[in-house]
C-alpha cells in the first residue's frame, strides 16, 4: 500500500517507489548527468527538461560541478550522494534505502546520516532505510521496526523502543543490556541475582532489564533504596565515557559513565550502583 492504494498488480516501471542499493548500482560506462537522468530518460522526459531536471538536483546535493565526470572518478561518498540523488529525481513518493551507508568510514558515515535526515526534511517523501546499525537507527528514524526472523517485534518512537523494549530480543538487539530473571516478586518489589530492587512499573514479565546508561556509581560503600554495592571487575576508557563490569554477588553488572568532571573508579575499587525505580523494565523473554 502506497498512499493508501494497493500496487501489488502495477508494474515496477510504474510504481511510485525508488531504490538506493547498498552497492551503489551507478552504471560505470556513463557519467555522472547520465546516471542521474536515466530515469528520466526511461520515462520519456524530452532531453531539454532532463537536462535541468539533472543540474537541479545536483546542485541540491552539492556536487554540481561533478555531472559531466564518470563515476569511477569520484570517492564513495560521492557515489553515494549520486545514487541518493538518482533515485530522488523522479520525486518517488517511497524511497526505500537498503543499508546505503555500510561500506562507508565512521567519519563519512556520520556525515552522510545528517545529509538524508535534511533530504527528508526538506522533500518530505517517506524513507525505509534497512539497517543493522542500532545506533544508525536510532538516529535516523521517526519510526523503528525491529524484525527478526521475518517477523515484526517491536514498532515506535526509538526512545520508546529502546527505553520500553517489548520483549529480551529487542532489548539485546538494540543495545548493551543488563538482562535478570525475575525470581519473585514483593508488591513492586523485584528479586533478582542483584538482589531486592523496588520498580516504578513492576509489570507482569519474568525479565527485569537495566540499561547501563541508567545507573549512578558512588564511591565506597552507601546505604539506600536501590541502591547496590559492587566491585569494579573492569574499566573500559572510550573517551567521552567509561564502561565498567561490576561485580555484585555472583552475577555482573554492566554500567556506562559519562566522563566529563568525574571521579572514574579503578578495577579492585568498591562503588554503590544506584537505579532510579522508574528506570527499571521488565518484560518478557
Amino acid at each position: 500500500m502506497v498512499g493508501g492504494k494497493n500496487i501489488t498488480e502495477t508494474p515496477p516501471h510504474q510504481r511510485s517507489v525508488n531504490t538506493v542499493f547498498q552497492s551503489y548500482a551507478l552504471f560505470p560506462h556513463l557519467s555522472v548527468r547520465e546516471n542521474l537522468a536515466f530515469g528520466l530518460k526511461m520515462r520519456g522526459m524530452p532531453a531539454a527538461e532532463r537536462h535541468t531536471k539533472v543540474d537541479e538536483i545536483a546542485d541540491f546535493i552539492k556536487l554540481g560541478d561533478l555531472v559531466d565526470r564518470h563515476v569511477d572518478q569520484l570517492s564513495g561518498g560521492q557515489r553515494q550522494r549520486i545514487a541518493l540523488a538518482r533515485a530522488l529525481i523522479c520525486e518517488p513518493d517511497v524511497l526505500l534505502l537498503d543499508e546505503p551507508l555500510s561500506a562507508l568510514d565512521a567519519g563519512l558515515r556520520s556525515q552522510l546520516q545528517v545529509e538524508l535526515l535534511r533530504v527528508q526534511k526538506r522533500l518530505g517523501m517517506t524513507f525505509v532505510f534497512v539497517t543493522h546499525d542500532q545506533q544508525e537507527a536510532m538516529v535516523m528514524s521517526d519510526r523503528i521496526a525491529v524484525l527478526n526472523g521475518g517477523t515484526i517485534q517491536q514498532v515506535g518512537a526509538p526512545r520508546e523502543v529502546y527505553e520500553r523494549p517489548v520483549n529480551a530480543f529487542v532489548a539485546r538487539f538494540m543495545g548493551h543490556d543488563n538482562l535478570y530473571t525475575i525470581s519473585a516478586r514483593k508488591s513492586d518489589r523485584l528479586i533478582t541475582a542483584l538482589g531486592e530492587l523496588t520498580a516504578e512499573d513492576a509489570g507482569n514479565g519474568e525479565l527485569l532489564l537495566i540499561r547501563p546508561e541508567t545507573l549512578d556509581l558512588l564511591p565506597g560503600a552507601v546505604e539506600g533504596p536501590n541502591h547496590l554495592t559492587a566491585t569494579v571487575a573492569e574499566r573500559l576508557y572510550r573517551g567521552s565515557h567509561a564502561e565498567f563490569r561490576l561485580a555484585i554477588g555472583n552475577t555482573t553488572l554492566q554500567a556506562t559513565v559519562n566522563n566529563r568532571g568525574r571521579h572514574l573508579p579503578e578495577v579492585g575499587e568498591t562503588v554503590t550502583v544506584a537505579v532510579a525505580p522508574e528506570d527499571l523494565v521488565t518484560l518478557h523473554e
